[in-house]
């Protein structure tokens, strides 16, 4: 056998082992909500289904609060990422074109609250919103999402206006552009892969959040988003889990269909930016 081929085995092999231990929670979770309660509640685990059904999926849907929790998983969702975009797309420009007096040292403020840990924003947040107010509001966890995704943002669109070269925007002036519509025609296309990446990241990591949102929706109940809502899909006789993992499937949904549709599209347009430059 080739000797490169004997050397790829046990990467080979170790890259399975991790893809079935990544999947394998993915998969028991769909199985789960298409098992009946019978083979769910079985004393030996079946990890191929016998039958399927679609009641989980009709108690999630109709539980108090599903759709109800799922417009404001969104509304905080999408405000954060085009918040995000708006304001890292301006200061990925500055750092990138402009040369300004401590644009070093605003850098490597970026780069530190990007490696910050989430975890240790929890009770200086929570003190933050007890204080001004601002506990039990969707704007609250609209603007935390918004500064956990920011840092990342601004470094990935940095980035990208490095690689595109600034003698395309000054050949657009020269032709009669401002330097906004330059901008705005020439290096905004290019960037199309840099702000899909970054939509991507900034949705999946708002949408998913729990530890914020269970931590300062306190009292109003009805500002809770889909994931904290879960957590809670139970009663004082136990856990439902059937209609617990279609819950958690529907709402995996938006982020793997929007996962499978931007996918293409970042890497594509790495070259279709390029030409149309």
């Amino acid at each position: 056998m080739n000797p490169t081929r004997l050397r790829r085995i046990p990467l080979n092999v170790t890259a399975l082992i991790v893809f079935v231990l990544s999947i394998f929670p993915v998969y028991w979770m769909i199985l789960t909500a298409f098992k009946p309660a019978e083979d769910i509640q079985a004393a030996t685990p079946r990890f191929l289904p016998t039958s399927v059904t679609f009641d989980h999926f009709t108690t999630a849907v109709n539980a108090d609060g599903f759709w109800f929790f799922w417009r404001n998983s969104l509304i905080v969702t999408v405000a954060c990422v085009l918040l995000t975009l708006v304001v890292a797309l301006g200061s990925a420009f500055s750092v990138a074109r402009l040369r300004w007096k401590g644009r070093r040292g605003f850098i490597l403020m970026i780069f530190i609250a990007q490696v910050a840990p989430w975890e240790a924003l929890l009770i200086p947040m929570y003190i933050i919103a007890r204080d001004t107010n601002m506990l039990d509001r969707l704007a609250t966890l609209t603007l935390i999402y918004f500064m956990l995704t920011l840092p990342f943002t601004i470094v990935t669109l940095r980035s990208f206006f490095t690689a595109i070269p600034v003698d395309l925007e000054e050949a657009a002036q020269v032709d009669g552009c401002t330097r906004a519509a330059a901008f705005r025609k020439v290096t905004l296309p290019l960037l199309a892969p840099g702000l899909l990446a970054t939509s991507l990241f900034g949705f999946i990591t708002a949408w998913n959040e729990f530890a914020f949102a269970n931590m300062l929706i306190i009292k109003n109940q009805d500002e809770r988003t889909l994931p904290v809502w879960l957590s809670s899909f139970s009663n004082i006789f136990g856990t439902d889990w059937g209609a617990t993992m279609a819950a958690s499937t529907l709402f995996a949904l938006p982020v793997l269909i929007l996962f499978l549709v931007l996918q293409g599209r970042v890497a594509a347009g790495m070259t279709s930016g390029a030409v149309k430059g």
